[in-house]
């Protein structure tokens, strides 16, 4: 899946040469415990903890990191109002690293935004046209500090 996904974020940043600036981790970015937020992996809901990184050092490790996690995020509200909940692709053991790259995930047009619940789902959805990927330059410290609550 890293490959996948590194692949992903490479084409991205080929082909538009840009990246999407927001806010979509927004109080999630708060320092301590105050950044603690539901995240899904493989299905399971989750409790992890961010902090953005400053734009300097976000900056330094997209260049020299190539080992980086991704936190898929939408601003797409969903059907019932809710907000989209973000997706992991790793938990300690399997694949974890505590610097995470976060990928905007947009519905395209004709598709109602969803609740996805894996990177696999992620994976599926981008291979058949229901959503497009973008790659941010928002880099995280993240820890995964246990099962939802």
């Amino acid at each position: 899946m890293k490959l996948y996904l590194t692949s992903i974020i490479l084409a991205l940043d080929l082909v538009t040469g840009a990246v999407l600036v927001t806010g979509t981790a927004s109080a999630a970015a708060d320092n301590g415990r105050a950044g603690a937020m539901p995240a899904y992996y493989d299905d399971e809901l989750f409790t992890i903890n961010l902090m953005e990184l400053s734009d300097t050092s976000a900056e330094a490790v997209i260049d020299h990191n190539t080992a980086l996690n991704a936190i898929f995020v939408s601003d797409d509200p969903l059907p019932d109002g809710e907000p989209f909940i973000s997706v992991i692709d790793a938990i300690q053991g399997d694949g974890f690293n505590p610097l995470w790259l976060e990928i905007e995930i947009h519905f395209a047009p004709g598709h109602t935004p969803r609740q996805l619940t894996s990177d696999t789902e992620i994976e599926e959805a981008a291979a058949n046209g229901e959503i497009v990927l973008e790659a941010t330059d928002e880099v995280y410290r993240c820890s995964v500090i246990g099962p939802k609550q």
